[in-house]
């Protein structure tokens, strides 16, 4: 039972933590709550469906069906949070004042909001399907059904509670420094994604490793540790990465700075247009 309950409890951290970040950064959205509960309730039919397809996945790409399936999830949801950090990074300081004026009745867009939906239902679709799989194992290794009446519940409650808490502690950023906050949590949890997909591509033999191993921080923070599990989902942390899942952490994290860099930068210098660009003086 203890098993189950630490299986169900690390996935569902995982998801949980994404969750988190997603709800704050929408905070005082019309309409978020339906937006995250249908992209948690998406996420749970599509693990479902693919924990019922994992054999045949498995054998159409020789034995890496998961690695190469959690892979592209990750990556899927890479571009949707950068698509949503570079939006908010030029329509940020409007929401402040809406929200200021105007309480909770802010519209942010359904584009973006459409986009962390996504995320949402893609989070819960990889730590669902994981979660169907291990459990089929552990039945098939004996578990009975008491154990798993009585373990799955304690982990889906314990996963949740820290999530919720992490949230909690979310709202109580000010207004002015909260979409800042957000945004920047954004930024780490896409690149910590993009390294953990290289790390899929590298299990899949997909990718090369450029170093197997650059460091080992394991006596320090392990990776099964609660806190390693906690930082593994909101910074990208491992203790032992290879060369391959730096590069592309670095690569994600630089890119979507310099598209947040953009994007204040076009909001501040509007590009003229029509007659506003023709009536302009000319130096001489």
């Amino acid at each position: 039972m203890l098993a189950i309950a630490l299986l169900v409890f690390r996935e569902v951290l995982e998801a949980a933590l994404i969750v988190t970040i997603v709800a704050a950064a929408t905070r005082g959205v019309l309409r978020r709550g339906l937006y995250i509960g249908g992209g948690i309730a998406l996420g749970v039919i599509g693990a479902t469906i693919v924990a019922g397809f994992a054999g045949a996945l498995e054998e159409a790409v020789h034995g890496t069906g998961q690695s190469l399936f959690d892979a592209g999830v990750l990556l899927a949801a890479v571009l949707m949070i950068g698509w949503h950090v570079v939006w908010m990074s030029s329509h940020g300081r409007e929401l402040v004042q809406q929200m200021q004026s105007v309480g909770h009745a802010v519209k942010t867009g359904s584009s973006s909001l459409a986009m962390l939906l996504a995320v949402v239902a893609l989070a819960v679709l990889r730590e669902g399907s994981e979660i169907v799989l291990f459990l089929y194992g552990m039945v098939a290794g004996g578990a009975n059904l008491q154990d798993l009446l009585a373990g799955v519940p304690l982990g889906l409650a314990g996963g949740t509670a820290v999530g919720y808490a992490l949230y909690a502690g979310l709202l109580r950023i000010p207004m002015r420094h909260f979409f800042s906050a957000t945004n920047g949590m954004l930024v780490l949890l896409a690149a910590g994604l993009a390294a953990t997909a290289a790390r899929f591509l590298l299990q899949a033999d997909w990718l090369p490793a450029l170093g197997a191993q650059l460091w080992n921080s394991s006596g320090l923070l392990d990776n099964g540790s609660l806190l390693g599990q906690a930082l593994h989902v909101l910074v990208g942390y491992d203790a032992r990465p290879s060369g391959i899942q730096l590069l592309f952490y670095l690569a994600t994290l630089l890119l979507l700075l310099a598209g947040i860099r953009w994007a204040r930068r076009l909001t501040a210098n509007p590009p003229a247009t029509g007659a506003g660009a023709s009536a302009s003086p000319t130096s001489t």
